[in-house]
């Protein structure tokens, strides 16, 4: 069965969208896992960075995998890896448990998570694949936005274990939807690669000067990204002392802002290249950044400033991560899950090392998440203008 890109961008989103729930939804909810697991709020959200870590080895185990055995009995079993993990968590009563499942919870979704790239570049290249990610990044961000406010009301319901039952009904939907919608998409007659040749490949992707740039760009876009994830239930729920029922609110706000960065995007690309519009958002999420230092360093650090300022940085996701990735897979199309993996890998373990950055030294301001942002904001700009040419037309 041939997949029109409307069928593609949506099958593809439902099942990228298990990361941001299972990353989201709990937020609104750190504060009160934190009293019933007796710890701080700062070693509950090194939850989130273990979850980064978990993913990022999961795509990095399972992309090679799926370019060998196909796109669905990796993704199948990672969505059941996932559903169990979740219902363990929802049964913990101490923070270590809670760390080891979430880890294992995290290795099911990379297995998913990794699948949807390359699945999108099966099925198409260039500018097309381009404008499908970008659509599929536009759907999926209704997760996070819809996420917290989910987290919200099921903690209001009956408390935080049923957040992670949400989370395990979710992957028992999506294994029922992509194992009777989703054909299998890679090509089965290509030879699969051995363990030698995936380490090869691997190889060869990290000496692409291009690619790494590429590479560098979503990497410390979602590290700046994690930083403000991390940060954010210290930051608003006791920084700035607002109330988790409108925590979804100021959080759910650049999600809002991504997705319509996304539906820009695609305008743009009629008649913009990828690397333009890519090196267009990492400038202004630099911008934003300096903003932020700026503000906090003036003493101006008001919450809608700061609210304003991180809105204006995380909506250039919707213009790095898509071009980001469709300009990298454009050179490595016969091993996509392969490259997809690495990708995720350093972005997730990027993602991992800024959230460490923010809670693990557990410094009671805004200061670990301001310059975290604004480093990796930088380090960004520098890998994209050092490594990629700026490509001014398509090569027809």
């Amino acid at each position: 069965m041939k997949l029109t890109s409307r069928q593609t961008a949506l099958l593809v989103a439902a099942n990228t969208a298990l990361a941001p729930f299972a990353i989201d939804a709990y937020l609104p909810a750190i504060e009160i896992i934190s009293d019933t697991l007796d710890t701080t709020i700062h070693r509950t959200e090194l939850s989130i960075s273990v979850f980064l870590l978990g993913f990022a080895l999961g795509q990095l185990c399972f992309g090679p995998l799926s370019d060998r055995v196909g796109r669905k009995p990796v993704l199948m079993g990672g969505l059941v890896v996932f559903m169990l993990a979740s219902l363990m968590i929802a049964q913990t009563s101490d923070l270590s448990s809670l760390l080891i499942w979430r880890f294992v919870q995290a290795l099911g979704g990379g297995a998913c998570v990794v699948n949807s790239a390359a699945i999108v570049r099966d099925c198409f290249s260039g500018r097309e694949a381009a404008k499908v990610m970008s659509t599929m990044a536009m759907i999926m961000m209704l997760a996070p936005l819809v996420a917290p406010m989910v987290g919200s009301g099921l903690l209001y319901l009956a408390g935080w274990w049923l957040i992670f039952v949400f989370l395990a009904a979710y992957a028992a939907f999506l294994l029922w939807l992509l194992g009777t919608k989703l054909p299998e998409t890679r090509d089965m007659t290509l030879p699969a690669a051995t363990p030698r040749q995936v380490l090869g490949n691997y190889a060869s992707i990290l000496r692409h000067r291009e690619g790494m740039g590429y590479i560098c760009a979503v990497a410390a876009s979602f590290a700046g990204l994690f930083a403000f994830v991390t940060a954010s239930p210290y930051v608003y729920l006791e920084y700035f002392d607002i109330s988790a029922a409108h925590y979804p609110l100021v959080f759910g706000v650049n999600v809002i802002v991504i997705a319509l960065s996304n539906r820009v995007n695609i305008q743009l690309l009629r008649t913009r290249t990828p690397q333009q519009n890519l090196r267009l958002g990492l400038a202004v999420q630099l911008c934003a950044g300096a903003g932020l230092l700026g503000v906090t360093l003036l003493g101006l650090a008001e919450l809608w400033v700061v609210v304003a300022l991180v809105m204006v940085f995380t909506s250039m996701i919707g213009l790095i991560t898509p071009n980001a990735m469709s300009a990298l897979l454009d050179h490595f199309g016969h091993i996509s899950a392969t490259a997809t993996a690495l990708l995720g890998g350093i972005q997730f373990t990027c993602g991992a090392i800024a959230g460490l950055m923010v809670s693990g030294f557990e410094v009671p301001h805004l200061w670990p998440m301001v310059v975290t942002m604004l480093l990796a904001s930088v380090l960004g700009n520098i890998g994209v203008r050092q490594l990629t040419p700026q490509k001014l037309a398509y090569d027809e």
